[in-house]
């Protein structure tokens, strides 16, 4: 029996770390319950932005383990399973498989760069092998790309090859390959890892996405997804420009996936220092994106103001001048900030 196309928000799960740098067990089971709660249509472990790089296999194999656990047949799974070689991805995707996976998401190989041929060869060997529906992940910036013909020939040629995420944020690029698969596979799902891009892309044909800002605001990213596929496209364009404006502040002023994990401890978690090791400047920035992301996450909603308040929005002034704080505002601010954690009553 033919299983449903692979659609909608799938979220790339952060791994939350212990005081000892290890996976913190009890926070990823909260984490994964949150995201169900509010509305994301299935979970992507051990991809880019939960940094796979930087587990072990056996903690790569735990992670999914923990998340298929607790999700408990809740939402589909679509694990990361690329590993160094194609014998122990085919090993990955045999464990993921006997978890009850979904499918698996199976990046170009990396570090060396390899011909559209050799690209070709390696998927095909997986998908003749694969006890798993497989998803081609391009990310194009990271890994050898997978271009437009070698997407259809695997499509045409391996059943289990099922669906492609592609991270590139190019829509043409989107556009060619569904014109070029879907004749031919019709059930052969395409999504997009590119959240800039997420509106525009369900609009030219995707099925929905991989999109790490979903991990932080999944409320906004499911409402954008509903709402595209609905037809109200002014509502969905203005979500889409302040997701555009969060998802830049958070990918582009720190490493990443750094802001997105500064981000997520604003939406209430505890996720730890990260593995790689920053510098004191480095810590020094990621403190000020904190209060950055705060103030952009409480104008939503999301989460309170900092101590001290927020930037008024440009072309606003308050009473003191235009370049002034309002004191009142900030003292206000501090106040109920005290009050909120028990400090005066």
């Amino acid at each position: 029996m033919a299983q449903q196309r692979l659609a909608g928000i799938f979220t790339p799960n952060l791994v939350p770390y212990d005081s000892n740098q290890e996976i913190n067990e009890g926070e990823l089971r909260k984490y994964v319950d949150w995201l169900i709660e509010r509305g994301v249509h299935g979970l992507y472990p051990n991809g880019s932005t939960g940094e796979f790089t930087r587990f072990t296999l056996e903690e790569r194999k735990r992670i999914v383990a923990i998340i298929a656990d607790q999700t408990r047949g809740r939402v589909p799974i679509l694990a990361g399973a690329a590993e160094a070689n194609v014998r122990e991805t085919l090993k990955a995707c045999e464990y993921y498989a006997s978890l009850g996976v979904r499918a698996v998401a199976i990046v170009a190989p990396f570090y060396y760069k390899l011909s559209p041929a050799s690209v070709y060869a390696y998927f095909r060997e997986i998908g003749r092998n694969t006890p798993i529906d497989v998803t081609l992940y391009n990310i194009p910036m990271f890994a050898s790309p997978i271009d437009v013909p070698t997407v259809q020939r695997l499509s045409e040629e391996c059943e289990r090859i099922v669906a492609i995420k592609d991270s590139s944020g190019e829509i043409p690029h989107m556009i060619r390959m569904i014109q070029a698969v879907r004749p031919n596979r019709p059930e052969f799902s395409f999504l997009t890892g590119w959240d800039a891009a997420l509106m525009p892309m369900l609009l030219v044909g995707c099925d929905g996405g991989t999109n790490a800002s979903s991990g932080v605001v999944p409320e906004v990213t499911r409402k954008l997804y509903d709402l595209t596929l609905s037809g109200q496209i002014e509502q969905a364009r203005k979500i889409q420009y302040d997701l555009v404006t969060l998802f830049d502040t958070m990918i582009y002023q720190a490493e990443f996936p750094d802001g997105f994990r500064a981000a997520v401890e604003l939406r209430g978690f505890q996720m730890g220092r990260g593995r790689q090791p920053l510098s004191d400047e480095q810590l020094a920035d990621l403190s000020t994106l904190s209060r950055t992301l705060q103030c952009m996450l409480s104008e939503h909603g999301f989460t309170d103001q900092p101590v001290g308040g927020c930037p008024l929005p440009a072309g606003q002034s308050g009473s003191p001048g235009a370049n002034e704080p309002d004191v009142n505002e900030i003292v206000g601010t501090v106040v109920s900030e005290l009050k909120r954690r028990g400090l005066i009553s």
